[in-house]
């Protein structure tokens, strides 16, 4: 029998009528082949984008071609009930920090502009509806889940925080919001058990005026340890710390 730890994530349009059964290609079909060796009767795990998880059966290998049978039996995990508000990273960081949200579960991430981020990250081929996917497929599959983060983009910063922003904040009464800062004097909550807003800066952090208007609608500075972090490890930081 063959195990993966990713899950084999499919989506509604990889099924057959029946919707017990797919028949796979491209980079799955290659990855069961090539990396996991299956034969037919081999079982992994496998998931439907939004929908629930649980086994693959491999029924017919034809060519590159994998055929096969779906029993799905059980919900995906919980969500991380966490809003992350990021100052839009360099393309090779958001890559990894976009799969990191989606394996970790986060709800949603706001991508946000801010006075240190480089123009021309928005120019980015990355930041398209299929790239975004792209990268959120595979830390779903990482993380074993079905279920994707919301990514959403805002190019103007104060608009976001003084009309958009406090709504998000909001979703829940007992949302926490917070936001990283290095120089901070308190450290970050751990297995926090509420919704929380996070938001954290690009190289450099927030300057002190976006700090301000943050800390203006109730935003708390956190930090983890007293060391200056790169964007990617500061979210992998944070939200390992949070995570209940």
């Amino acid at each position: 029998m063959a195990d993966i730890v990713n899950l084999l994530l499919l989506d509604h349009t990889d099924l057959r009528d029946d919707g017990a059964s797919a028949r796979l290609s491209g980079r799955r079909a290659a990855h069961l082949l090539d990396v996991l060796k299956v034969a037919v009767g081999d079982v992994v795990s496998a998931g439907v984008r939004d929908g629930r998880i649980g086994n693959a059966t491999v029924i017919d290998i034809n060519g590159r071609n994998v055929e096969i049978a779906l029993a799905l039996e059980r919900d995906p995990p919980p969500r991380f009930d966490v809003r992350l508000v990021l100052a839009l990273p360099r393309p090779k960081s958001l890559r990894r920090i976009l799969q990191g949200c989606a394996a970790m579960g986060v709800r949603a991430v706001y991508l946000i502009n801010s006075w240190r981020v480089e123009k021309s990250y928005w120019d980015s081929p990355l930041l398209s509806p299929v790239s975004i996917e792209e990268q959120l497929m595979l830390g779903a599959e990482q993380g074993r889940d079905t279920i994707l983060p919301l990514i959403e983009c805002r190019r103007l910063f104060k608009p976001f925080v003084e009309d958009e922003l406090p709504g998000v904040a909001a979703e829940s009464p007992e949302m926490l919001r917070l936001v990283g800062d290095a120089r901070g004097a308190t450290n970050c909550p751990a297995a926090v058990q509420r919704p929380v807003t996070l938001a954290i800066g690009p190289e450099g952090g927030f300057i002190p005026y976006e700090l301000e208007k943050l800390q203006e609608i109730g935003f708390a500075p956190v930090r983890v340890g007293t060391r200056a972090l790169r964007v990617e490890h500061a979210v992998a930081a944070l939200l390992g710390r949070l995570m209940p």
